[in-house]
């Protein structure tokens, strides 16, 4: 027997008075918004993922990988990376501070919370710009291709190299000029673009500057150097340690050797110094996706403070706009665990 469908009255359908999930309409669709941006973020998540495993060559280590601390240099793995995370959480606490104190229309209290919840976001943005800053330029040894064919990264202390002294004039610098300013980057391009002479290694090697003149170089010894194999060579294999005086012959003999492209400073969309270049181009995008959705919701949450501080949401007897901003801020945080686990912890 057929069954026929029963007709609600008005006052049972949502006709836009009320929700049938006893929520308003601006919190569903935040909801209906951040789902959807769930899904954006676990694709290129499973993306990032898939492409590591199908990777032959030896995924970049977090730990080797980001160890360095503001002012301090090298050798604190995942450190400041781990207080940009617990920096951001403690902004998500804020937020439910402000949201619990309008609930109480407790307009300076919101008023205090959204201030320290702006200052955490501004903090992780500035911490995110530096480890961006870091990554690109890369650390002072690079990536160095042996004479195998293999490559490895590079642990240890750089030393530091006190000047180029000119032996041979060029179209800026004279003959006996001693020069103190841009060593490291006037070294590091000079490398990349094989600009070396062929005399005898480190004893009087000499290097090619930009304007042609011909400079040698007064450097401190190198410490505690170390290679770590991440791309397989005829004789080097992938995870293959190497240090001490062997580590430094085998480094300088390739980084020093005039050959172009032997050592990869950093990394870019095009060359990654720390491993695959997939490896490059999912750190930019996805955390820079990310780092697009924090900028974006530290000006929402500005723009709403500015709204409580005017009494404009007191007056309408209810902050449910703070409550709104503060689910994407929550959402933004729970995004950047995923984020933190897959690039930093795994």
């Amino acid at each position: 027997m057929a069954s026929h469908s029963a007709e609600l009255d008005k006052e049972t359908l949502w006709g836009g008075k009320e929700s049938p999930f006893q929520t308003s309409y601006g919190k569903l669709m935040m909801w209906f918004f951040l789902v959807s941006d769930a899904l954006s973020f676990s694709g290129l998540l499973v993306a990032y993922g898939f492409t590591r495993h199908d990777t032959m060559e030896a995924w970049p280590i977090g730990e080797e990988t980001f160890n360095s601390l503001p002012f301090l240099g090298h050798g604190y793995p995942l450190i400041y990376v781990a207080l940009m995370t617990f920096i951001l959480i403690v902004s998500s606490v804020t937020m439910v501070l402000a949201v619990e104190a309008g609930h109480r229309m407790d307009k300076k209290g919101v008023v205090k919370w959204m201030i320290a919840t702006i200052i955490g976001g501004f903090f992780f943005l500035g911490s995110q710009a530096w480890e961006w800053s870091h990554f690109i330029h890369g650390s002072e040894f690079g990536k160095v291709e042996l004479a195998d064919g293999s490559q490895a990264i590079v642990k240890g202390h750089f030393g530091e190299i006190e000047s180029f002294t000119v032996v041979q004039a060029g179209t800026h610098y004279k003959e006996g000029d001693v020069i103190k300013e841009d060593l490291m980057h006037t070294f590091q391009h000079a490398i990349e673009e094989g600009n070396f002479t062929n005399d005898e290694l480190l004893k009087d090697k000499k290097i090619i500057l930009h304007d042609g003149s011909i400079a040698t170089m007064k450097k401190k010894k190198d410490e505690h150097l170390k290679l770590i194999i991440k791309k397989d060579g005829k004789i080097h294999k992938v995870g293959a340690e190497i240090d001490g005086k062997k580590a430094e012959d085998l480094y300088y003999t390739a980084a020093l050797s005039g050959t172009p492209d032997r050592v990869v400073y950093g990394a870019n969309l095009n060359k990654n110094e720390y491993g695959p270049q997939q490896y490059g181009q999912f750190f930019f995008f996805i955390t820079g996706f990310h780092g697009f959705h924090v900028f974006s919701g530290v000006l929402i949450n500005i723009l709403i403070l500015i709204g409580v501080m005017r009494g404009v949401y007191h007056k309408r007897g209810h902050y449910e706009m703070v409550e709104k901003t503060g689910l994407y801020w929550h959402f933004v945080d729970l995004v950047w665990v995923f984020v933190f686990t897959f690039f930093y912890l795994i």
